[in-house]
């Protein structure tokens, strides 16, 4: 079993910065791909950023220049810097993992919230 254990949530100020963290554990887990998803209340969720294990990465176009995704392949964890921050960047972020056998797990969501 796969856990994700994520961190970093918070309040901040707009045009200000938070860092989310996602470490998964499992025996013998290792992953093909990580990434965040957020949801907003009344709204789906939707893609933040991925990054595969090789290092490539796609962003949404509304957190392009403002939020960078990185990860540590020998720790299975995944970091998503935030900056420049808006209100609509509120929601639940949510770490997603794509295992190399081709499974998906999700993390419990950390809440980021923007507001003066």
């Amino acid at each position: 079993q796969v856990q994700l254990v994520e961190s970093g949530g918070g309040l901040v100020q707009p045009g200000g910065s938070l860092r989310l963290s996602c470490v998964a554990s499992g025996s013998g887990f290792s992953f093909a791909a990580m990434g965040w998803y957020r949801q907003a209340p009344g709204k789906q969720r939707e893609l933040v950023a991925t990054i595969t294990r090789g290092g490539s990465s796609v962003y949404a176009d509304s957190v392009k220049g403002r939020f960078a995704i990185s990860s540590d392949n020998a720790k299975n964890t995944v970091y998503l810097q935030m900056n420049s921050l808006k209100p609509e960047d509120t929601a639940v972020y949510f770490c997603n993992v794509l295992s190399v056998t081709g499974s998906t797990f999700w993390g419990q969501g950390t809440q980021v919230t923007v507001s003066a």
